[in-house]
């Protein structure tokens, strides 16, 4: 069986990336595999183990940092969040295209191990678009949307570290121009 392919969706927040990747899943062609995250955060309600995140103690998550076990990781708001390397390797042994749809710190780390990965990144067609999603979702504080933008201005300065770059300006054509770039790498 042929290895799967390693994909990478990165982009600043806001951009719709888990928009995209959702439209994505449906092209059964592209015989997609979601990577599940593993976090030292407790599981809220709805949240299951192996479906939602792989969810693990802060040492055994320090253990598997120490011991190379994670293709990317990050600290937020006192909780680890990364990806496990078995499971993705896993699913790439049963010839599973494997997507990533992690921030710009991961991807660069994800790169940095794994240089074969498909890189995409996505855009806004603007600043002032991406300003206009994030402020419309109207669930967080002027501090953390002027936060949320600062950050995606320095996120978009890397886009040239992707393969590929492709506007989100309608997702259902963002989402046939990154199935095409599947495709002709597969």
């Amino acid at each position: 069986m042929k290895k799967g392919l390693l994909i990478i969706l990165s982009g600043p927040s806001g951009v719709g990336k888990g928009t995209v990747r959702e439209e994505l899943f449906k092209d059964e062609s592209l015989n997609l595999a979601y990577s599940i995250s593993m976090t030292t955060r407790k599981p809220r309600p709805a949240e299951r183990e192996g479906i939602d995140y792989f969810f693990v103690e802060e040492s055994e998550f320090e253990d598997k940092i120490n011991k190379g076990e994670l293709l990317e990781y990050a600290k937020f708001v006192g909780n680890y969040y990364g990806t496990p390397q078995f499971y993705v390797e896993q699913l790439l042994s049963e010839g599973k295209n494997v997507v990533l749809e992690i921030e710009v710190q991961g991807a660069l780390q994800v790169m940095a191990k794994r240089p074969e990965a498909l890189t995409i990144f996505l855009v806004p067609p603007s600043f002032e678009e991406l300003e206009r999603r994030i402020r419309g979702r109207r669930t967080e504080a002027e501090e953390v949307v002027r936060e949320r933008l600062n950050k995606a201005s320095k996120e978009i300065a890397t886009k040239d570290e992707y393969k590929y770059v492709v506007v989100n300006d309608d997702v259902l054509i963002a989402k046939e121009k990154i199935a095409q770039i599947i495709l002709e790498n597969i």
